[in-house]
């Protein structure tokens, strides 16, 4: 058998912290020439591993090595919240981004990118991912699938010598799934770059991997081929049951207290766009849009990476200014006629990838769905007893009741989502707006999600705005579609 070089190696790894801890000593070696993907649900431990092999952690027992001509500092790892690394733009990035010029002091893509200009492959990596129509954007106005692509390319550029990406594909469109996959082969080739993948869903396993390490509830499995780990039907399928916390179907029969419940709102029109144009210098974002949504509806959003998704939906809930210069209403009310953002927001249950990214509050779970009563970013005003008690009901059904007193920035991002999804609901809306809601959610999470959206839409009055790019993942109370097409 061939002896491989060895690139990694963690050797019976005990964290000093116990809460960073795996079940048993951590143990994993990797090879010069692997490709590999850490799976398993939300809270398994994925992130904990990436962190060990990063040295982010103080050692009670073990070590990690690395090969004899490198050091740690030759791991790099992706994860979407990385954004903070750019520009210190923390909670006010959310509200920023919508209330800034072209004008502001905001860095482009290109103004990032420049100190690794002079890379030989630089040119060569922008126009394999398509990014040289990007490079005179500003950071602040990239979409969030844009994003992930930037992050990618720029760490890229740095040639590491392993690179760690969580759940890569979250955001992309399928033409850049493809282009993800296409150019982590060729880097993996040509720079001799190995891969660490991790992910929450088997699907998620491209070809070029060749090794695969299950995790479950901080244990590690036997490694398998990814040949051979697809093949293990009944291990995959207990891989991902659903941790004890019941049959994710039975959300379906989830219930609120009736006097939580609000009586359906009469509106006829949920939203309307006449002529909706958006435009940020020389860019147009939304052209002459027409759209109505009446009471009761269920949507589906679609558009590539880049469309205009996100700003449609803010114009919706009412996080832009750019909806007072143009025919928009809201609930039967015209847009600028009186009305606070906070009587519109107030009748919206609202959740993006973008409000995932930017929710930084380290603060325990309960209070992060509980700020959902008040549309805040963070918790600005008491809860009552009563909306404490509503809130606790909503994370029984999302199955996160016992992480109420967990601060937030400690969960895993799938955990994190499962949160932010309960602050969605606590407050009986009118309209949900769910941006790509099952981001990072292993397959059991997933079936209950859906069956807790199937559910509450199916009550009269519940209009519902579904934006993925996966379509297989829509809710069956789907039953209408509108899509947006990118312009240049």
């Amino acid at each position: 058998m061939e002896n491989r070089k060895i690139i990694v190696n963690i050797r019976n790894v005990v964290t000093r912290l116990p809460e960073l801890r795996f079940e048993e000593p951590l143990n994993w070696i990797i090879e010069e020439g692997q490709q590999w993907a850490v799976i398993g649900p939300n809270g398994a431990g994925k992130t904990l591993i990436a962190d060990v092999m990063q040295c982010k952690f103080a050692l009670k027992e073990g070590e990690v090595s690395f090969g004899c001509e490198w050091n740690n500092s030759l791991v790099k790892s992706i994860a979407f919240r990385d954004i903070y690394s750019l520009a210190d733009y923390r909670n006010s990035y959310y509200q920023q981004r919508w209330h800034s010029t072209e004008t502001d002091e905001v860095p482009t893509i290109e103004d990032i990118l420049n100190e690794d200009a002079e890379a030989e492959d630089y040119d060569k990596v922008l126009s394999l991912f398509d990014m040289e129509e990007l490079l005179s954007k500003k950071l602040i106005f990239l979409s969030s699938g844009e994003l992930r692509k930037f992050l990618i390319i720029r760490t890229l550029l740095k040639h590491p010598r392993v690179l760690i990406l969580d759940n890569p594909f979250i955001g992309l469109d399928a033409s850049s799934r493809n282009v993800l996959v296409e150019m982590l082969r060729q880097m993996a080739k040509l720079k001799g770059v190995q891969v660490v993948l991790l992910l929450s869903n088997p699907d998620d396993i491209p070809e070029m991997i060749t090794h695969v390490l299950p995790v479950k509830q901080r244990r590690c499995l036997p490694v398998y081929s990814r040949k051979e780990f697809l093949k293990q039907t009944d291990m995959i399928a207990d891989l991902f049951s659903f941790e004890g916390k019941g049959d994710p179907i039975s959300s379906r029969s989830f219930s609120l207290p009736v006097e939580e419940q609000k009586e359906p709102s009469t509106h006829l029109v949920t939203f309307r766009m006449e002529h909706i144009s958006i435009k940020y210098g020389n860019r147009t974002i939304l052209k002459e849009l027409d759209w109505e949504v009446k009471n009761g509806e269920k949507w589906a959003l679609f558009g590539p990476n880049g469309a205009g998704k996100s700003t449609l939906l803010s114009l919706v809930y009412a996080d832009n200014p750019q909806s007072y210069a143009n025919t928009l209403y809201l609930f039967d009310r015209k847009r600028g006629s009186g009305e606070s953002i906070w009587d519109i927001k107030k009748r919206i249950g609202y959740v993006s990838p973008e409000m995932h990214l930017f929710y930084r509050e380290n603060v325990p779970v309960l209070n992060i769905v509980g700020s959902g009563f008040f549309d805040s970013i963070g918790l600005f005003r008491k809860c009552t007893e009563r909306q404490l008690q509503v809130a606790l009901a909503w994370m029984r059904v999302f199955g996160i009741e016992e992480l109420k007193e967990r601060s937030f920035l400690t969960l895993s991002s799938g955990e994190q989502r499962l949160v932010l999804l309960a602050r969605t609901f606590v407050k009986d809306p009118d309209l949900i707006i769910l941006d790509e809601p099952l981001h990072g959610l292993d397959v059991s999470n997933k079936k209950r999600v859906a069956a807790i959206i199937e559910q509450f839409c199916s009550r009269p009055g519940k209009t519902l705005v579904y934006v993925t790019h996966y379509p297989h993942e829509l809710p069956d109370c789907v039953d209408k579609r509108f899509e947006l097409v990118k312009h240049v």
